[in-house]
């Protein structure tokens, strides 16, 4: 089984967005790989998997706003970070509707001021975390790369300026920097409860039916966070490997975008359906809505071959595996239930 991330043993690593479900899941597998991690920290949230998992405790912690520039600077020059993973964005499609300021200040501004900072410092590997999002609405399934990003929403235009800004740094300031555009991510340490998997599986875990916001019928492309984390290394060994590449060659990975996901759809329905199954737990979903909810996009999943043949990357969780495995995750961790 190819392990991917090696290549960070000794290194020094800036993960933005590390109190999140991803960003946590990676800073684990950085530490375990042997990396030196700088996160930051904008608000305290002691029910993040990285203080219930004690990962905190081994990083260094800035303390500060992504909005800041010269903090951003200054995290990444005086820890002398060589390689920047940046996951913090405002994340929940609902709060762009009812928001889309803040939103676009976190997702775009944040942005453009991140990849600033790692074009001022010299930052050898960046990977960004745009979403499948992005694309919008397409005729044709599965979203492949060379698909036009046309997203009407302001979440999702967000995401499609991340995506942009971060790669145009490689082609105007040659800024070693890729682009991700992942599937619904779900595992352990999702504090969102407005979202399917986290609600759903605190519903089970406390004997109450499930709620469907919609008529389940919608479909999405779910990844296991472990599998996501994985993309996220495999990318980065990839930006490692154009390193080496011979003056002119074409770089595989530097500017580029990539898809990763589960492999195929599942209807909302049939993803609740799963973890009543799973849980063992005798419930009925309870189905509040009809239709798709407004600013949502009825059926999404992308195409991961290019991640696939660059990098040897492919999903290794199914949805039972990896629902199983998020319930026991939050079966272990209460408090992350409670928060």
């Amino acid at each position: 089984m190819t392990v991917f991330g090696e290549s960070m043993r000794g290194r020094s690593a800036f993960v933005t967005g590390a109190y999140g479900m991803l960003g946590a899941w990676l800073v684990k597998a950085l530490l375990e790989r042997g990396a030196a991690v700088t996160v930051l920290r904008r608000d305290e949230v002691p029910a993040s998997m990285l203080a219930l998992e004690g990962l905190e405790a081994r990083c260094t912690v800035v303390r500060g706003d992504l909005l800041d520039p010269g903090l951003m600077e200054r995290a990444i020059g005086e820890h002398e970070c060589d390689t920047v993973f940046h996951l913090a964005a405002q994340t929940i499609v609902g709060t762009a509707r009812r928001s889309p300021v803040p939103t676009f200040e976190a997702n775009v501004r944040g942005t453009w001021l991140l990849m600033d900072a790692c074009r001022t410092q010299g930052v050898r590997r960046v990977v960004v975390a745009a979403s499948d999002k992005a694309y919008g609405t397409h005729d044709t399934l599965p979203y492949t790369e060379d698909m036009p990003l046309q997203p009407r929403f302001p979440y999702d235009v967000s995401k499609a300026a991340t995506d942009l800004i971060a790669r145009s740094y490689w082609h105007t300031y040659g800024v070693p920097v890729a682009t991700t555009r992942l599937a619904n991510i779900y595992g352990g340490g999702d504090l969102n409860r407005s979202r399917l998997l986290p609600e759903a599986i605190a519903a089970v875990l406390r004997g109450r039916a499930p709620v469907i916001r919609s008529d389940g019928s919608p479909e999405r492309d779910f990844l296991y966070v472990e599998d996501a984390v994985d993309a996220y290394l495999a990318i980065c060994d990839a930006l490692d490997a154009d390193e080496g590449l011979e003056s002119g060659a074409a770089p595989q990975a530097r500017g580029e975008a990539f898809n990763a996901g589960g492999g195929r759809p599942h209807s909302v329905r049939s993803v609740i359906d799963a973890v009543v199954r799973v849980s063992g737990v005798a419930l009925q979903p309870d189905v509040r809505g009809t239709g798709v909810p407004s600013a949502e996009i009825d059926r999404q999943y992308v195409d991961g071959s290019k991640l696939t043949q660059a990098t040897g990357w492919s999903p290794r969780v199914d949805l039972d595996d990896g629902i199983a495995r998020t319930i026991a995750w939050y079966r272990a961790h209460p408090d992350a239930i409670a928060a």
